[in-house]
C-alpha cells in the first residue's frame, strides 16, 4: 500500500504536468481565463481527493471529464447566464500578426453562441481531438448524442464564420 506522501508527490507530478493543458481545456470551454482557472482548481480538488482510486493510465481522461462536469455544472449557476457582454466592441482590421489574433477572437465569439453541450463537444473533439467514443465517455452520453450535438454546433459555426477564412491544418 502507498503511503500519503507517495499519493500527495504523485499527485503533485501530475498537476505539473497537466494542469496547463487542463486549463487551456476549460478556456475553450468557458471563453474566460479567470473561469478556467476556477474550474481546473476544483476539478484537482475533487481529482485528488479520489486519486487513490484513480488509475495514472487513465488520469489525464478522468481529469478531463472532471473539467467538463465542473464546467456544466457551472453554467447552470444563475450568476453565470446573467453576465454576458451586451455590446460589441469596435474591430479595426490590422494586417500582419495580428490577423491570427483577430480569427482566434472571432472563433471565439462563435463559439460562445454554442449552447453548453455544442461547445464542450466542438471543443472535445477537435481542440482536444477526441474520438466520438472519448468525448462520449468524457460527457457522461451517447456516441450519437455526441455526433448531433457536434453536427448543430457545427452548422451553426459554418453560419455565423461564413465568409471569414479559417486556416485547415494538414
Amino acid at each position: 500500500m502507498e503511503s500519503k506522501e507517495q499519493r500527495e508527490a504523485e499527485f503533485q507530478s501530475f498537476d505539473r504536468e497537466h494542469r496547463d493543458r487542463l486549463r487551456r481545456y476549460a478556456y475553450y470551454l468557458s471563453g474566460d481565463w479567470h473561469q478556467a482557472d476556477d474550474i481546473v482548481q476544483k476539478a484537482l480538488t475533487k481529482l485528488f481527493a479520489a486519486w487513490n482510486r484513480v488509475d495514472p493510465g487513465g488520469a489525464p481522461a478522468y481529469a478531463r471529464r472532471i473539467v467538463t462536469n465542473v464546467y456544466l455544472s457551472h453554467r447552470r449557476l444563475a450568476w453565470v447566464r446573467r453576465e454576458r457582454v451586451t455590446d460589441n466592441m469596435p474591430v479595426q482590421r490590422i494586417e500582419g500578426p495580428q490577423e491570427e489574433v483577430e480569427l482566434r477572437l472571432t472563433i471565439a465569439e462563435a463559439l460562445d453562441t454554442l449552447s453548453t453541450r455544442e461547445r464542450v463537444t466542438i471543443v472535445l473533439r477537435y481542440w482536444e481531438q477526441l474520438s466520438v467514443d472519448e468525448t462520449a465517455a468524457a460527457m457522461g452520453c451517447s456516441a450519437g448524442t455526441v455526433k448531433s450535438q457536434t453536427s448543430r454546433g457545427m452548422g451553426k459555426l459554418r453560419r455565423l464564420l461564413d465568409g471569414t477564412l479559417v486556416p485547415v491544418s494538414a
